[in-house]
């Protein structure tokens, strides 16, 4: 819980706090940072670049200079070290798709109150969107998985396992991170159709072709193939309603070996529901783009496991950005 006081200050602050939010979206999706590159450049040239007006385009170079994500001197303006490393697409750290994807959320946001008092989603879900929606969330998933897998991957025991199963893997990031710690393990990723192109693509490029696959298919409605010594699900239950989650944990059950086991990787609230900050909001997140997702708690999360059948459950001792955590089961022999 927030143990800081609430002042006047602090709360006009949260309160235009997304102004310098959508400035980061802007240069992000205007891609400023990419253009200037390793160089130093006037706002004219940007603005060129742009098809823009200089004096606009230079507000925006001036506001991102205030925010420490650009230097200026007389020469012009240049990236930070960081901007270098993260905003930029020349960069193979770069986390502009997850950006994107949070630009295509503040008009959502912005009609909470309007959620909140119908209890019911304001925006379509990302299947339903447009191509550039649909590549900025999976791209996104995937800046965000390829940061992560290295601290996350090796707290996982798959020593034991040859199959594994991604439910809703999205461009399959996790399954590649897995079969690369794992040289026995082969994987397969379930998600829709429409992913199948950036999920092909990923795979290829980071050459397990050989070793991850991927099948289409919806895991609400559709039967799920094969049998597995694991099932890894990252972020796709709070997507759902309780009931439809426990569905989804009674599937995976339904397909593991005996002695398989299930990973669920969730920003993890307290048992309470009121903590911690992000997976609270998260849950609000929720509420505006689902009929009945939300964050859960590990409480929860280990009921719908121990309800599906498994036995062991328990959480890993990760914790990752944002508050995600891991929570593991096990399928009885």
């Amino acid at each position: 819980m927030d143990q800081q006081t609430w002042t006047p200050d602090r709360i006009l602050k949260t309160s235009g706090a997304y102004w310098a939010t959508c400035a980061l979206h802007g240069a992000v999706v205007l891609d400023v940072f990419t253009r200037i590159g390793d160089s130093r450049v006037g706002g004219q040239r940007v603005a060129e670049q742009l098809d823009a007006p200089v004096d606009s385009v230079g507000r925006l170079l001036d506001a991102l200079v205030a925010m420490g994500l650009l230097t200026k001197d007389a020469g012009g303006y240049a990236n930070t070290e960081a901007s270098r490393t993260y905003l930029s697409m020349d960069s193979d750290r770069y986390i502009g798709y997850i950006i994107r994807h949070h630009h295509h959320l503040v008009e959502s946001w912005a009609r909470l109150a309007e959620a909140v008092a119908t209890g019911k989603p304001v925006r379509l879900p990302v299947r339903e969107k447009g191509t550039d929606a649909r590549e900025a969330f999976l791209m996104g998933m995937f800046n965000l998985a390829t940061q992560l897998a290295p601290q996350l991957v090796p707290v996982v025991d798959l020593s034991n396992c040859t199959t594994l199963l991604d439910l809703g893997g999205g461009p399959g990031t996790y399954a590649i991170h897995f079969c690369r710690h794992n040289p026995d393990l082969t994987a397969t990723v379930m998600d829709l159709p429409t992913t199948r192109p950036f999920a092909e693509k990923t795979i290829g490029k980071m050459g397990m072709d050989d070793r991850v696959a991927f099948i289409p298919g919806d895991y609400l409605i559709d039967a799920i193939s094969g049998s597995y010594d694991a099932v890894w699900m990252s972020h796709i239950l709070h997507g759902e309603s309780a009931e439809d989650c426990q569905r989804i944990i009674e599937k995976a059950f339904q397909r593991l070996n005996p002695g398989g086991v299930v990973v669920i990787h969730e920003f993890i609230l307290d048992d309470t529901l009121d903590g911690p900050l992000f997976p609270a909001l998260f849950s609000l997140n929720m509420l505006l783009g689902t009929d009945g997702g939300r964050a859960y708690s590990q409480a929860q999360l280990a009921d719908m496991l121990e309800t599906a059948g498994f036995v062991d459950v328990h959480r890993l001792d990760f914790t990752g950005p944002n508050d995600s955590g891991l929570v593991r089961g096990v399928k009885p022999t």
